[in-house]
């Protein structure tokens, strides 16, 4: 089970079932409306597309004040959230972006939408992208209605979120064809505390727990992690690539993380 019996609320089972009936139109208008349809055949254009080469994600932890990212200028990366406040200092833009976390794209629709790589956000708020009709924008919903995440090796289908980014863009990465996929930033570990998915507004002025100061400043709306359902779904992702001989390594600098195979970063490059 991907929840804590001690994290068991009635307001937690109310809120999880208000999500999935919310859902329904959504889930809906994936499998049948047109707009989805051509939708999915974009995405189609990407499977296989790195088959056999390295990607890097780079998730969105402390560490990476502490890492020198100029060495993947040349290299396939997959950033997330926020993660643009940083592509100046690390001196390139990276090759694809991902967001599915509702409250990240509701808050930030217009910094995403000016972003130029292709972008993969949650199908479920595509109304805020009016120029959703381009074809740079794709997306993808992270509807499901199971108590456990599973692994969707192809995209064009309904994905398991896992409780984070970061195992939606492993299941990406997967689709793409990448046979080894490096983390970093993945720190797994927040100075906040408090219940898993919690939705809070940020009192301190300065976000110790990203890369950015600014990543969630005062005022803004963001949820508390889910860290052991993460653990799961990491597990998930493990068993997935390496029954299909491809890999995950972990290269996060102090990384809390135990569940993929470790690196250190410098020496994944010659």
């Amino acid at each position: 089970m991907r929840i804590k019996y001690k994290e068991i609320t009635l307001l937690r089972i109310y809120e999880a079932i208000k999500r999935r009936l919310f859902a329904l139109p959504d889930v809906v208008e994936w499998k049948l409306s047109n707009y989805s349809k051509r939708n999915r055949n974009l995405l189609r254009e990407y499977k296989d597309i790195h088959k056999g080469k390295r990607c890097f994600i780079i998730a969105n932890g402390s560490s990476l004040k502490n890492m020198d990212l100029s060495v993947l200028k040349n290299e396939f990366t997959i950033s997330m959230n926020r993660a643009y406040l940083l592509y100046d200092d690390w001196g390139f833009i990276p090759s694809y972006y991902i967001c599915i976390n509702e409250l990240v794209i509701e808050q930030f629709a217009n910094d995403i939408s000016r972003l130029k790589m292709p972008k993969f956000i949650n199908f479920n708020r595509k109304d805020l992208f009016p120029d959703r009709i381009h074809d740079d924008l794709l997306m993808f919903t992270r509807y499901g209605f199971g108590l456990n995440d599973q692994f969707q090796s192809d995209i064009t289908k309904i994905m398991s979120s896992g409780g984070t980014v970061t195992y939606a863009s492993l299941q990406l990465a997967y689709y793409m064809g990448f046979d080894e996929v490096v983390i970093i930033g993945m720190d797994h570990n927040f100075v906040e505390k408090g219940l898993p998915n919690k939705t809070e507004v940020r009192k301190s002025s300065t976000d110790e727990s990203h890369c950015h100061p600014d990543y969630f400043p005062k005022g803004i709306k963001w949820q508390l992690p889910d860290l052991y359902r993460s653990e799961l779904a990491y597990s998930i992702a493990r068993k997935h690539y390496e029954f299909n001989n491809r890999n995950i390594i972990d290269a996060t600098v102090g990384g809390r993380c135990d569940v993929f195979e470790k690196n250190e970063f410098n020496s994944l490059f010659s």
